[in-house]
């Protein structure tokens, strides 16, 4: 099933495929494994196939390895779109461990810096298209424009960066105007920054990541959501498992934690109460997670990653198969969610 996605020239599936594991996310992912999900990727699709990548994903692995595997299944570029996240480049390793997201990506041979610009955003581009070879990316934007931000240490520095992502968004349109790119968008993990750049440059569509769950769907993200939605602006929801903990892992939105610490205890008790519940109904974490992500407000498209190529299909089947009413109503009474959330089931 597709759909037309936002102020795009595209139409997109329920599921998009997400490839940061390609860039050893956590692990190293075997040459087997990854062409085994490619070949899934598009067995479990009908159309197009999306990808979601970044450069910041492995320092462009993800990207490198991602265009290996299609060409070596002799995948025509025709039957791909690649989403590229654009805002942090390869860059030589100089020491042991590279210096971004630290602990998150195993044995890499590069690092990767972030360049946000209108030179930079530029260079980024063509390296990723450099890494891509023939498969050039459709959709484009910033990453992580709220990190960036976030590196600001006064407000007069917060204000100079803003100009610098301004500056990138005009190299984006103007990458646009030239032909073959269908969408500029934003990918972001702190939603209230999005909402910051939607005022202030134009976009088609934009991902959200670790803020749209079945743990965390707060009002205002969904009114600024209902709101993008009438402005036909594509919605793409990620990171519904909160960087895997959700179904079980050990990292929290990309940060290892520990039932032992006190800080961690409630993101353990809530899972455990989670668990318990889907366990009662019979279904799957991962299914809750991806039914209550695909049905937020003006959603088009789920971002989902697996390393296990099994998953492929799991995940495809459970963005299509609806869950009981009667089950989003016990996840209410349990308060698991938000009594007024109106959008599950």
């Amino acid at each position: 099933m597709t759909t037309p996605f936002g102020l795009t020239g595209l139409t997109l599936p329920k599921v998009v495929f997400g490839n940061s594991y390609f860039g050893n996310l956590y692990r190293v992912l075997p040459d087997g494994t990854q062409r085994t999900i490619v070949e899934q990727w598009f067995a479990q699709t009908d159309g197009l196939v999306v990808i979601d990548s970044a450069g910041k994903y492995g320092a462009g692995l993800a990207l490198e390895n991602t265009a290996r595997q299609l060409e070596a299944l002799g995948i025509s570029p025709d039957r791909v779109v690649i989403s590229n996240k654009l805002a942090w480049k390869r860059v030589p390793l100089t020491g042991a461990e590279p210096t971004f997201e630290t602990g998150v990506w195993t044995d890499l041979q590069h690092d990767a810096v972030q360049t946000i610009s209108y030179e930079g955003i530029l260079s980024c581009w063509e390296q990723g298209c450099e890494l891509l070879g023939p498969y050039c990316p459709q959709l484009i934007s910033v990453h992580d424009p709220d990190e960036y931000l976030e590196g600001a240490s006064s407000p007069r520095e917060r204000e100079r960066r803003l100009g610098d992502i301004r500056e990138a968004y005009r190299a984006l349109h103007e990458l646009k105007a030239k032909g073959g790119i269908e969408g500029v968008g934003v990918g972001s993990k702190d939603w209230r920054v999005i909402a910051e750049l939607h005022d202030e440059v134009e976009l088609d569509w934009v991902m959200f990541a670790n803020s749209l769950t079945v743990m965390n769907h707060p009002p205002e993200l969904v009114a600024f959501m209902e709101n993008l939605a009438e402005k036909r602006i594509g919605i793409v929801n990620s990171a519904v498992f909160h960087g895997g903990f959700l179904t079980g892992g050990s990292y929290y939105d990309y940060r290892p934690v520990d039932e032992s610490c006190a800080e961690d205890r409630p993101l353990f008790d809530y899972r455990h109460r989670f668990h318990d519940l889907c366990e009662k109904w019979k279904i799957s974490p991962a299914a809750a997670c991806i039914q209550f992500g695909i049905h937020g407000p003006g959603v088009q498209s789920i971002a989902l990653n697996t390393s296990d190529p099994r998953r492929v299909k799991q995940n495809v089947d459970a963005a299509a198969k609806a869950l009981p009413g009667e089950f989003w109503g016990a996840m209410k009474e349990a308060g698991l969610i938000e009594p007024e959330y109106r959008y599950a089931g």
